[in-house]
């Protein structure tokens, strides 16, 4: 499922795309990928999303939105069982390029991608020169800028899936195995937002 919007004038010069995801260890939720390209001017204070205090992060968030372009991909808990966490973290990233381009109407010279692996070779889909970046979120702007969208992104997921099943805590825990999700889970049993293929998970299942 991709998403995205429009940002301010791209920089000048070749076309590079940013990506990072959030949600690869929760127990539940989907997990996200987002790509951006900085716009001019990008804005300043870009990190890796994990530094930043959550008013930092929003405010961010809200500049990337409007000085850059950007989009997510999002796989949901029943494709990460289908394919594992790393198939749907790959499959997310390949949603949120190609919707970043179909946005951009162009296509990228490059995509950074934050980790020492990337989608190339390992999703049919995948047709971007890439280049595996390992601490990226923290080294390059347009990665960093990427890392604070597809957090954002997952937690106001995570947030609105809270209303539905206020059981697990996701409002704050945005479904990590903290104490309290596993209490909730031994006590309630997962619900079909569950990563079934996560072993506290499927632990549960089978008492």
């Amino acid at each position: 499922m991709p998403e995205g919007g429009d940002g301010a004038k791209l920089s000048r010069g070749p076309v590079v795309i940013g990506v990072d995801e959030a949600g690869r260890g929760p127990l539940a939720g989907p997990v996200v990928a987002a790509a951006v390209a900085l716009g001019k001017p990008s804005p300043a204070g870009l990190d890796d999303s994990k530094k930043l205090k959550p008013a930092a992060r929003a405010l961010l968030e809200e500049q990337i939105k409007r000085r850059c372009h950007w989009a997510v991909g999002v796989v949901d808990a029943g494709e990460i069982d289908r394919l594992n966490i790393f198939g749907g973290t790959m499959l997310a990233m390949t949603l949120a390029v190609a919707a970043l381009c179909d946005k951009l109407g162009a296509e990228p010279d490059a995509v950074l991608i934050d980790g020492n692996l990337t989608p190339q070779g390992r999703r049919p889909e995948w047709r971007w020169p890439a280049r595996a970046i390992v601490g990226g979120d923290g080294i390059e702007p347009c990665i960093s800028a990427a890392s604070i969208i597809a957090k954002e992104h997952r937690d106001r997921m995570m947030r609105a899936y809270a209303l539905e099943y206020p059981q697990y805590g996701w409002e704050r825990n945005a479904g990590y195995g903290t104490p309290e999700h596993l209490a909730a889970l031994r006590e309630h049993g997962p619900c079909p937002l569950h990563r079934r293929s996560f072993a506290p998970v499927a632990q549960v299942v089978l008492i």
